[in-house]
């Protein structure tokens, strides 16, 4: 068997039927386009990741300031927590 019987047969006039001008046009401009599109995108792409960090950073920020704030609201609950036991003992112990 040759290797022919295994290959189709491709014939060069169906293809460019096939594929029309828009096609043909596309193959003979994609390795001009594709390093252009590559150099337009490289900047798009850095201001995406520099927006990405930026916005981590604030987050951190905001993250740190929620926690801090939730750990005096605790703090706070606690030290009225301890007046009131403190209240709470001394009228046990002045109606006794």
């Amino acid at each position: 068997m040759a290797l022919k019987d295994f290959v189709p047969h491709i014939n060069i006039k169906d293809i460019a039927e096939d594929l029309g001008i828009p096609g043909i046009t596309a193959i003979v401009l994609l390795p001009v386009l594709i390093p252009v599109a590559g150099k337009a995108a490289k900047p798009i792409a850095k201001a995406t990741i520099k927006g990405g960090v930026v916005l981590y950073e604030k987050g951190k920020g905001v993250i740190a300031n929620v926690g801090e704030t939730f750990e005096d609201i605790v703090a706070e609950s606690l030290a009225e927590l301890a007046e009131e036991k403190n209240q709470t003992t001394a009228i046990a112990e002045g109606n006794n």
